[in-house]
């Protein structure tokens, strides 16, 4: 910006923003600012951004700049802002511009926005002209992201394309004073989109009214109805019926796993779960995301929701369709839902239906009717997840509300793709300063999926105009992500190790600068290692050009390689045997399994058959989950897990006292397990033991990290990998190193889990070149 001055005289400067500054009414508000100061010039999108010229008395233009930052439109994210003299026009009045769409692409995509408090006014007033229309939107809210084909950000370049403005809309479009100014989705009944209902016989209900009445009458019978959103395609249906709940688990074959549940309001949220202010502001910022509450006791919410489990996904509605649904249709024969289960649209760990005719083929045995609309979703985007840990986002899937999410890397990186992980799949593209983290993807176990991933790196490679030079993979060779990496390999593939890619998306979320090193606590349940052993309980001193393995969970065999992952029990019978602890009728892990299963088992670890060495801190979350009776076998990623946590939260002031042994570079956990066992023996509470053994990992991190500081003098840790999903544990590490005098760096931006592993693949690779390991020493 140019240093202030007292002169009158007028000059006129070329101003460019950039950042995310397309799509949340920046424009608008350029017209405004320069319309209020009385200062000529223009203002237009381009690939690289937003461009202004601005003309009038020096000391106005200054303010002009000045608020340009101050004042910017919520949504906004300006990420540089730049103004040079040019020669003045003498020209009057300012205005919005054309697009200009030549040039390397620069600028970001805003995510899709929440309906805004002012457009659900409209919604709800019969007086207004878009009085219960389900797509009102304007200049602070709606599709963004979803929609976008290319950039620059302008209707043609949206799926909204295909519907034309009617002689009010465009009014409304033109009008500087008006919140929809240059609204790309604009739209109303007369020339917008529109909804329909098709019933289990078939035979569709055309207009708003009749349409959301059969819905909410089929919520009321118990059926299942397919529908269609922002990025794809939801399953819904009565959160509070227990015959509904039996229908869609058995459709969707998911026995146990959680179901998110969406509300209208925070008052509703709010008989179903405890929520606290931080939790607040995020249920109702316009992210809008799925928050972990923990659940109410007695609760309105059929037990079929989350089985088993304290705590409960909430979500209040954030289209204006999602409102109409809470709201008794005219003429409708009862009252409307208050509870809704909103779970993705798709079988099993499959990606999200966002295409009509994929959703009809793939949905077609679990839906029972179907509410549709006609606007075309470009990009599909799943629903996102957080927690709260210590007041702020803790990510567990970062999707809907914030993708794509721009993050500034500290150095120039070469255009690339880094492909990310197996499980939970996201991707990133760099290139420059500037990496972009995809939509949540998936788990690459289905040819759906890995149809879906491609389509993907195409659509971001597309509307950010990047040829990628390259790509980066993990290191396990049985990934598919990493085949596929492989099968497109006229470009270098770089593999990252799993582990040193966690901290580096860590390093890349906290700015920290090149040449400077972190100690790195990477924890998770499987990570291929680079002397071919399953990692998983890792430190390591890391910066972005390498790794040393400072130090590792011992190494334990497991019997039955990803069987083991399913059965914790066998996790826990490899462990006791380990620790050097005998199998006896009685404990909880011994009684899982039959006699038979125990003796096959006992002759794998005597010989070592089929038991795969790892260091996994996940796989001991596992064991210790089933030999405190906690859960043997899992439907779904992390049960265990997730059980000890919950176990454990509200005993920790009651915690037992165990201590891992740190023996050279290694963490042996047979002290914590006979500890235990004679616990258990004794009868010592289940809580105050899962709390001990929370308590024993943070105390094993804040020692091994004392020590490593000696070695090293490293004053930085992070924490990363999916155990540290776990808010127990993070914020016991949290006071154990904060205590002795350590910076803690744990991730709000990308989850801890692989969600994250495609930022620090593509910070490694981009950094590093397309060399395949980078162990040091």
């Amino acid at each position: 910006m140019t240093a202030p001055t007292t002169s009158s005289a007028t000059l006129r400067h070329r101003v460019r923003v950039a950042g995310v500054v397309q799509g949340v009414g920046f424009r608008p508000f350029v017209h405004r600012l320069a319309t209020e100061l009385d200062l000529a010039g223009h203002v237009g999108n381009d690939a690289e951004g937003v461009f202004v010229e601005v003309e009038g008395p020096t000391h106005d233009v200054e303010r002009f700049e000045a608020r340009l930052i101050a004042e910017a439109p919520p949504l906004a994210v300006i990420r540089d802002v730049e103004a040079l003299p040019i020669e003045t026009r003498g020209e009057r009045g300012f205005q919005i511009v054309d697009s200009r769409s030549a040039g390397p692409v620069r600028t970001f995509v805003s995510p899709d926005v929440a309906v805004c408090s002012d457009c659900l006014q409209d919604l709800c007033d019969p007086d207004n002209r878009r009085y219960r229309y389900p797509f009102v939107n304007c200049t602070n809210c709606g599709p963004r992201f979803t929609i976008t084909v290319r950039l620059p950000y302008d209707r043609p370049n949206t799926t909204m394309r295909g519907f034309g403005l009617c002689a009010d809309c465009a009014r409304e479009y033109r009008d500087p004073r008006d919140r929809r100014f240059h609204a790309e989705p604009i739209a109303c009944a007369a020339c917008g989109p529109r909804i329909s209902f098709e019933g289990p016989r078939g035979g569709a209900v055309h207009g708003t009214d009749a349409a959301i009445a059969a819905t909410q009458a089929a919520f009321a019978r118990g059926e299942i109805v397919a529908v269609k959103g922002i990025g794809g395609y939801h399953l819904a249906c009565d959160a509070t019926s227990r015959f509904a709940l039996q229908r869609l688990r058995r459709r969707k074959g998911r026995a146990e796993k959680p179901f998110a549940v969406m509300v209208r309001d925070l008052a509703v949220a709010e008989e179903l779960a405890v929520i606290d202010a931080s939790e607040a502001t995020l249920l109702t910022g316009y992210q809008r995301p799925i928050v972990l509450l923990r659940q109410r006791a007695p609760s309105p919410l059929s037990p079929l929701v989350a089985p088993g489990n304290p705590y409960v996904g909430v979500l209040l509605a954030y289209t204006p369709l999602h409102h109409l649904l809470f709201d008794a249709a005219p003429g409708a024969d009862g009252p409307a839902p208050r509870m809704l289960v909103m779970t993705s649209g798709n079988l099993g760990d499959e990606p999200i239906c966002y295409e009509d005719g994929d959703a009809r083929r793939r949905l077609v045995d679990i839906a029972d009717a179907w509410l549709v609309h006609d606007r075309p979703i470009h990009v599909p985007c799943d629903d996102s997840v957080v927690r709260i840990e210590s007041g702020e986002e803790l990510p567990i899937r970062r999707s809907r509300g914030y993708a794509p999410l721009s993050v500034r890397l500290t150095f120039d990186s070469d255009p690339l793709v880094a492909v990310g992980g197996e499980l939970k799949n996201t991707f990133c593209l760099a290139s420059g300063r500037d990496a972009w983290m995809s939509q949540h993807v998936g788990d690459m176990g289905s040819v759906e999926t890995l149809s879906a991933f491609e389509r993907s790196t195409r659509q971001f490679a597309q509307i950010y105009e990047v040829g990628p030079e390259r790509l980066a993979a993990d290191g396990h060779p049985g990934y598919q992500t990493r085949r596929w990496a492989e099968r497109h390999a006229d470009r270098p593939v770089a593999l990252v190790q799993h582990h040193h890619a966690h901290i580096a998306s860590l390093m890349v979320e906290h700015q920290v600068p090149l040449g400077e090193q972190v100690l790195g606590y990477a924890f998770d349940g499987t990570g291929y290692g680079t002397d071919g052993a399953i990692w998983g309980g890792e430190v390591l001193v890391a910066d972005y050009n390498g790794f040393v393995r400072a130090a590792h969970l011992r190494y334990v065999g497991l019997p039955g390689g990803d069987s083991v992952i399913r059965r914790p029990y066998r996790a826990a019978l490899a462990y006791l045997r380990a620790a050097g602890i005998e199998w006896i009728a009685g404990m909880s892990c011994v009684d899982a399994a039959s006699s038979r299963e125990l003796a096959v088992i006992e002759r794998q670890l005597e010989r070592g058959f089929q038991c795969v060495p790892t260091s996994s801190m996940g796989r001991l979350f596992d064991a210790v989950s089933s030999l405190l009776g906690l859960r043997h076998i899992v439907s779904y990623e992390a049960q265990a897990a997730i059980e000890l946590e919950a176990a454990a939260a509200d005993h920790l002031r009651v915690a037992r006292e165990y201590e891992f042994e740190i023996a050279g570079d290694e963490f042996d956990p047979s002290p914590v397990l006979r500890a235990i066992a004679d616990d258990l023996r004794a009868g010592r509470a289940i809580g105050a033991i899962a709390a001990g053994f929370h308590l024993a990992v943070a105390r094993l991190i804040g020692d091994s990290a004392e020590r490593l500081r000696r070695e090293t003098g490293i004053e930085r840790v992070g924490l990363s990998g999916g155990v540290f999903q776990n808010v127990v544990l993070v914020r016991l590490a949290r006071a154990e190193l904060v205590g002795r005098g350590f910076s803690v760096l744990t991730h709000r931006l990308v989850p801890p889990n692989d969600g994250g592993l495609a930022l620090g693949q593509a910070a490694v690779a981009g950094r590093r070149g397309p060399e395949s390991w980078e162990e040091k020493g």
